[in-house]
């Protein structure tokens, strides 16, 4: 039997650009002592009240406005009840029948570069828990409610992927928006961003869903990947084997590479919702919707066409600058400076800079090379002062901080060879010296040709214009009698 994923992603997008908590005024800085940020309100004593906080509503409006998605103009906050060790009040402020937002789409793009409309039913606030600290309290355990009331943005897709590289490309187009629009910093490693994948599969061409089940807290994009391809291939074997798939929350090992029970799935009944009597409907009108449209950035698809219809920029390279808005920024800035070669510039960024930034495991906002250098560097291979090859040591020279371009092309020597009367006299003496290659280039082996310019390359240590070099080579081997 063929089967097929059912995959939806519920994603946990912390508000970092909001400088205190949803409901009260703490702060809501990463790092801080235990405890250090938990304000009355936040620690649930009685008679305290929650007083809504401005800055995550006009987060909502963002992504909303930003994912073609309804602004509901009257939403209700509700009161989800369930016990956590590090929940004081017993329950979570959340939003249930009357989210901020509805009804919205993010386009991926597919391993074969179709593109795939994914459906987002609902983003609503709410206010995240505490934090459970296991490690160094003997049998004991201590909570940290320094994250207890940070505003949280989750959103929650339709059930349209259909597998762990489309969850995957999903996952990676919210990340790149929330970005981009500043509402979130997006760091994975800090749980600013997170995400339970609901799985569940059915033969291939069946309407109905399977029981799905749902892997709760992931925060990295390849374990969300290893996560969803292990829950499939479990709950598949199960079923073959005549068991049935239990609706339940599981967690993901990723030292084993695993899923494991953690309890059984709740329903919404199981949380008893009811609208927080302490809190008003949020009210958006029209105007403050126009007031929040008018702050969006250029938003990555918008910035991929305008790359690719103005600058010409392969589709491949646009969609891989416009990844995240610091990458996107720095090409510009690149391109600002010497703006003759946008295509050229793009491969360098997506070549040379971003392989040295992945082995150094840093961002594009902690690289040593300015969009400028850059820009630098570029100008001296297109006006033939270097060639490309001998661009890579210059590059390595600036990144290793060693000064600008020209700088370092003047330091080491580097200016590349254009005078006629020296190249004639290299390409001379390099067919002089290869008698035998001579004569198999002139039977028609033209691969050879490569070898003389390998043999110049090297007694030059890359400093000879290849393109003069390949010239004059073929001249000069003209002029030899055919065998």
């Amino acid at each position: 039997m063929e089967w097929e994923a059912v995959i939806g992603l519920e994603i946990h997008v912390q508000l970092t650009c909001c400088q205190s908590k949803l409901f009260s005024g703490a702060a809501t800085a990463y790092g801080a002592p235990a405890n250090s940020q938990a304000s009355p309100v936040d620690l649930a004593l009685p008679g305290v009240l929650p007083v809504l906080n401005r800055e995550p509503v006009e987060a909502a409006i963002k992504l909303g406005l930003a994912i073609d998605a309804q602004i509901d103009q009257r939403s209700i906050f509700a009161r989800k009840n369930y016990f956590y060790p590090d929940l004081p009040k017993g329950y979570q402020i959340s939003q249930f029948e009357q989210p901020i937002v509805y009804q919205g789409h993010i386009d991926i793009t597919l391993t074969n570069g179709e593109h795939k409309r994914i459906g987002v039913t609902r983003a609503h606030l709410e206010e995240d828990a505490g934090k459970s600290d296991h490690n160094g309290f003997g049998d004991q355990t201590g909570i940290d409610l320094n994250r207890s009331g940070t505003p949280l943005l989750e959103i929650v897709s339709e059930p349209d992927l259909r597998s762990a590289a489309q969850a995957v490309a999903y996952l990676k187009k919210i990340h790149s928006l929330v970005r981009y629009l500043e509402i979130s910093d997006g760091n994975m490693q800090e749980g600013s961003f997170r995400c339970d994948a609901n799985v569940s599969v059915r033969p291939r061409g069946q309407q109905e869903l399977g029981t799905r089940t749902e892997c709760k807290n992931i925060n990295s994009f390849r374990f969300v990947e290893k996560a969803i391809n292990h829950e499939i291939a479990r709950q598949i074997e199960l079923i073959e084997d005549g068991g049935r798939v239990v609706q339940e929350t599981r967690l993901y090992d990723s030292d084993r590479d695993e899923t494991r029970s953690m309890r059984s799935k709740e329903e919404a009944f199981d949380y008893r919702y009811f609208p927080d009597p302490d809190l008003l409907p949020v009210v958006i009108n029209d105007q403050w919707i126009t007031d929040v449209a008018a702050t969006l950035p250029e938003l990555p698809e918008a910035k991929i066409a305008r790359l690719i219809a103005e600058l010409s920029i392969k589709p491949e390279d646009a969609e891989q600058l416009a990844s995240s808005r610091e990458l996107a920024n720095y090409f510009e800035a690149s391109v600002a400076a010497f703006g003759e070669q946008p295509q050229t510039t793009a491969n360098w960024i997506t070549g040379e800079l971003l392989g040295r930034l992945n082995k150094a495991s840093i961002t594009i906002s902690q690289c040593s090379v300015s969009p400028e250098q850059l820009a630098g560097l570029v100008t001296q291979i297109a006006n033939n002062t270097i060639s490309g090859k001998i661009g890579k040591e210059v590059f390595a020279g600036m990144w290793d901080g060693d000064g600008d371009a020209l700088e370092i092309i003047e330091a080491r020597g580097l200016k590349q060879i254009t005078d006629s009367s020296e190249l004639e006299a290299l390409v001379a003496q390099v067919i002089s010296d290869n008698p035998d290659q001579v004569a198999e280039f002139r039977g028609g082996k033209e691969k050879i040709l490569g070898f003389f310019v390998g043999q110049i390359m090297k007694q030059t240590r890359g400093k000879a214009n290849p393109g003069k070099i390949n010239n004059m080579l073929r001249e000069k081997l003209a002029a030899y009698p055919t065998p």
